[in-house]
């Protein structure tokens, strides 16, 4: 069985989801989002219908009896091709890749944890690789945060009357189109 393709791995970006109906939708809007971010537009049609496919087939038909579960839904730039997995926390029932997605670039492996992870990649368009897909410039990240010298100190508000503290905190107070009071 083919695994997944791991190495070269440019970018990768997921999102945690209830195995409910709501998912399906929710993993769709995020497909949309990630692959403008990524800007790969032209990706989006053919990433969603996997999408959908792999989702329905991860949260089949959710009884609300049932006790739901979690999925973590990935999409991993990596090589010639984007990768759209899903991990479900469940051992049972046994995944299968849906019929729509049958083939060589699509699976469903069992991980050291139990966990299930059903997996397919897209081919990147024509002379594209994960290399040279423009990534978005991200804020700072918690590594880099935690190496800043910390902020600088407020100044204490010494110079403050009581009368202007009592005016901001009054403004403060007041509903939305209610005048000021003096």
């Amino acid at each position: 069985m083919k695994e997944p393709v791991r190495d070269q791995t440019v970018q990768v970006d997921d999102l945690k989801l209830v195995t409910l109906p709501s998912a399906v939708n929710c993993a769709d809007l995020f497909v949309r989002f990630t692959l403008v971010e990524w800007r790969v537009q032209s990706m989006v049609p053919e990433v969603r219908r996997v999408t959908d496919h792999m989702v329905k087939a991860v949260v089949g038909d959710a009884s609300p009896k049932s006790v739901p579960t979690m999925l973590l839904f990935r999409l991993r730039l990596s090589g010639n091709s984007l990768a759209v997995e899903i991990e479900d926390d469940r051992a049972y029932p046994r995944l299968a890749v849906p019929p729509a997605l049958v083939g060589p670039s699509s699976g469903v492996q069992v991980l050291s944890s139990g966990k299930q992870l059903l997996w397919c990649e897209v081919a990147l368009p024509k002379g594209m690789d994960a290399t040279v897909v423009p990534l978005p410039r991200r804020g700072t990240t918690k590594a880099a945060a935690a190496a800043a010298p910390p902020p600088a100190e407020i100044p204490a508000a010494d110079d403050l009357s009581p009368d202007v503290m009592e005016r901001i905190l009054e403004g403060l107070r007041r509903d939305k189109g209610e005048p000021p009071r003096f």
